[in-house]
């Protein structure tokens, strides 16, 4: 068989959600409202795949620089170099 090199290859244990959270929708966490310069984490969540950063940024914590329609605009570090990751609120968590 063919490996296959989608953007969600490996995240069989990533994505995945707790035996509790499955099937849950958390309105609060869609609906928080962040400001520019907030810190957020980000932690994807597996039950909503829209507006999904990355597998690759799980677990950053970077800050809010914008926003882009429903989405949120973090800058984030990568190594040394700074990126910016577009995702929904869903994905996001004030970092503590």
């Amino acid at each position: 068989m063919r490996r296959t090199h989608g953007l969600r290859q490996g995240t069989r244990t990533i994505a995945s959600r707790s035996k509790k959270d499955r099937g849950r929708l958390f309105i609060r966490r869609a609906i928080h409202p962040y400001e520019v310069g907030d810190k957020v984490s980000i932690v994807i969540d597996g039950g909503q795949q829209k507006g999904m950063p990355h597998r690759r940024f799980q677990g950053r914590t970077g800050t809010i620089s914008g926003k882009q329609g429903r989405a949120y605009v973090v800058s984030v570090k990568d190594g040394n170099m700074a990126k910016t990751v577009v995702s929904r609120p869903e994905h996001l968590r004030p970092a503590k």
